[in-house]
């Protein structure tokens, strides 16, 4: 096992006043921290997802990630703004502090919440609900430690984050 580690959240939220989804993961993985922006590591899912659903060219630069994101009202951030994480291990993660979702709430036309699997509901559940009143749905996660999920039966799951207003 892995030496646990403080680990503070180092990416700003992205969303803009057109934000009306808010994708929420745990914390970047080491491999994320590492790129500079969410969902770093190349065999997470995310961006090919989210490509496929929206029928958008996979963003390859952080510029086109944000692009893709916006243009398709979706807000995204991190349940944890800091926590005791052993390398990039949800299951490992302790005595986590939650990022100002309410904050960012206040500040955009959310209408739904969304989890990326369920260490991120579990944390907003906990740390975040409480103060918002808002509740998430959990989707699979994208990561491919969730390797019983193909990208077919992710699509199916989420589908529902397309922008209807």
């Amino acid at each position: 096992m892995g030496k646990t580690m403080l680990q503070i959240h180092p990416f700003d939220p992205v969303w803009d006043k057109n934000s009306r989804v808010l994708i929420l993961g745990s914390l970047p993985s080491a491999r994320s921290r590492q790129e500079g922006f969410y969902y770093g590591h190349p065999q997470n899912r995310f961006w090919r997802l989210l490509a496929a659903l929206f029928d958008a060219p996979v963003p390859a630069s952080v510029p086109e990630k944000k692009a893709l994101l916006l243009s398709n009202g979706i807000a995204l951030w991190d349940a944890a703004a800091s926590c005791e994480i052993e390398g990039s291990a949800d299951a490992t993660i302790r005595s986590a502090r939650p990022n100002d979702v309410a904050g960012l709430l206040a500040r955009c036309p959310i209408a739904r919440i969304y989890a990326n699997g369920q260490t991120a509901a579990k944390l907003y559940r906990q740390l975040i609900e409480p103060d918002t009143g808002r509740p998430i749905v959990a989707l699979p996660s994208t990561s491919p430690a969730n390797a019983a999920w193909s990208m077919e039966r992710l699509m199916d799951a989420w589908e529902k984050i397309k922008n209807k207003g």
